[in-house]
């Protein structure tokens, strides 16, 4: 009889067990001769060598499984355990999986050129009108290339700008006033890395989550790095954050034009950015519109509404202006 603890990395251990451990009930029945005990994300094994090996070999299948298709299921467990499934190569085309194990992919051609310039580019910058997708995508092809290992880290910025509304007087400190503002990332995180593992990843700062104006003096290496709303920047802002990006790392860009926060008579820092950085060896810009938009469907309506009314008033104006 030997005894093995087997620790569980990269995923979290309740995605193994199942919910009130019905998986670890059955992988206990699946190997009665083996006494089998989980605490926490390490997995004490009792047993002969044989079984042993057979019982170590299925358990890093499932893992693998988990860490791979963020799911696992009795039907997955008992195919592994017989013998009749690995894990299998993810489908052409798909990025990750969410927690619920539906896949994350591209649902335009334009997002599917911002999937290939984040392949090609070390520096993408994706603008568009909301629903696009950007932020999600770009927390994908982030979480992508954590999961196979091309970073270390993952480092999400917005810069605080209020869109009308004024937070600072709400009660608590400088985290849960900041928070309101990040949320959006959060969001996109908790529906591709399961609750449990995304705080460990946040604790252990993995994975990071900070107002631009934190990103000051550093130097972000072996990263993938993410500047979400980033047309609400100065210049000076985008300037700074585009030269933390250190070795290893690839950056991310996103922003909405027609949607700037900013004081009426302050250039965006992203569009000084497209305007300085065309052309660029290294850097590639994708443009999506009201065509890659995947809300609903009223939201590809009101942004061709606003866009008509916006080419409207630029006529008029111009016309005032000429008379």
């Amino acid at each position: 009889m030997i005894e093995k603890h087997i620790v569980l990395e990269d995923i979290a251990p309740v995605m193994l067990y199942g919910a009130g451990n019905a998986h670890l009930q059955m992988i206990k029945s699946l190997y009665p001769k083996l006494r089998i005990v989980a605490r926490d994300n390490v997995i004490r094994v009792l047993g002969n060598e044989e079984q042993m090996c057979a019982f170590e070999d299925n358990i890093e299948t499932m893992r693998r499984h988990v860490l791979k298709f963020n799911s696992l299921n009795a039907e997955d467990i008992l195919n592994i355990v017989k013998g009749h499934k690995g894990v299998e190569d993810i489908p052409e085309g798909v990025l990750v999986y969410n927690v619920n194990g539906r896949p994350v992919k591209a649902k335009s051609e334009k997002q599917q050129d911002f999937i290939n310039a984040f392949n090609s580019y070390d520096m993408v910058f994706a603008v568009g009108p909301a629903g696009t997708g950007k932020t999600y995508l770009a927390i994908a092809l982030a979480v992508k290339a954590l999961k196979e290992k091309q970073i270390k880290k993952i480092i999400l910025s917005r810069p605080a700008v209020e869109a009308g509304e004024k937070l600072g007087f709400l009660p608590g400190d400088m985290k849960e006033k900041i928070d309101p503002y990040l949320q959006p990332l959060y969001d996109s995180l908790e529906d591709m890395i399961p609750a449990v593992k995304l705080q460990e990843m946040t604790e252990k700062k993995i994975i990071q989550i900070a107002p631009l104006a934190f990103m000051r003096g550093r130097t972000l290496s072996d990263a993938a790095i993410i500047l979400d709303e980033a047309q609400n920047t100065t210049p000076a802002q985008l300037r700074m954050f585009l030269t933390r990006m250190g070795w290893n790392s690839k950056m991310i860009i996103t922003g909405d034009m027609t949607q700037i926060d900013l004081p009426p008579k302050q250039k965006s820092g992203l569009k000084d950015a497209l305007e300085v950085l065309q052309g660029i060896e290294g850097i590639g810009i994708v443009e999506l519109d009201q065509k890659d938009i995947v809300r609903h469907k009223l939201v590809t309506r009101i942004v061709k509404a606003y866009q008509k009314h916006d080419k409207l008033k630029e006529e008029t104006d111009a016309n005032m202006s000429d008379k």
